[in-house]
């Protein structure tokens, strides 16, 4: 089988090659007639605004309440002893999301057990939930949640006890 370049197609391919290969060897180097607008003033790596500092603090049933979302901007939500700062996904847990009575509360129960009800809820003034009575499906699904959150919020804290502060 010979390269017949008399063939239409062989010859459209050479010449695709060659385009391409003179392409990359000697690229354009014409400028651009008019300087793109974002960079008129300048280019700065900063950004706009820098986003608030979150310190990792120790929480309380009772401490915790308040970031659910409609008394604070922050939105807060613990998982097994651990607080995210879950205020980026406030579409989820914000006052008319998805998981929104999970904010400001100790979300521990009802994401081991897939449940969005206030049962799973424990009162803010009992003491914390101690999951004992959860199934081993259960657990590792409460696992995975706390993976899930771990790689997309901030880790902000821990949660104790009310009279452990």
């Amino acid at each position: 089988m010979a390269f017949d370049i008399g063939t239409p197609v062989n010859s459209a391919l050479l010449l695709f090659i060659l385009y391409s290969v003179h392409r990359i060897i000697l690229p354009s180097v014409s400028r651009p007639k008019t300087i793109p607008h974002e960079f008129r003033s300048g280019y700065s790596w900063l950004p706009k605004t820098h986003p608030p500092t979150v310190l990792f603090k120790t929480y309380t049933p009772k401490t915790l309440v308040p970031f659910n979302g409609v008394d604070s901007e922050r939105i807060l939500l613990a998982i097994n002893g651990t607080v995210f700062d879950v205020t980026a996904g406030r579409n989820f847990y914000g006052p008319n999301g998805m998981y929104g009575n999970f904010a400001g509360r100790d979300a521990s129960r009802g994401m081991a057990k897939q449940s969005f009800d206030v049962e799973m809820l424990t009162a803010i003034d009992q003491p914390l939930d101690k999951l004992a009575d959860l199934q081993a499906d259960e657990i590792e699904n409460m696992k995975g949640w706390m993976e899930h959150f771990s790689n997309k919020y901030i880790i902000c804290g821990k949660l104790v006890e009310n009279d452990a502060v």
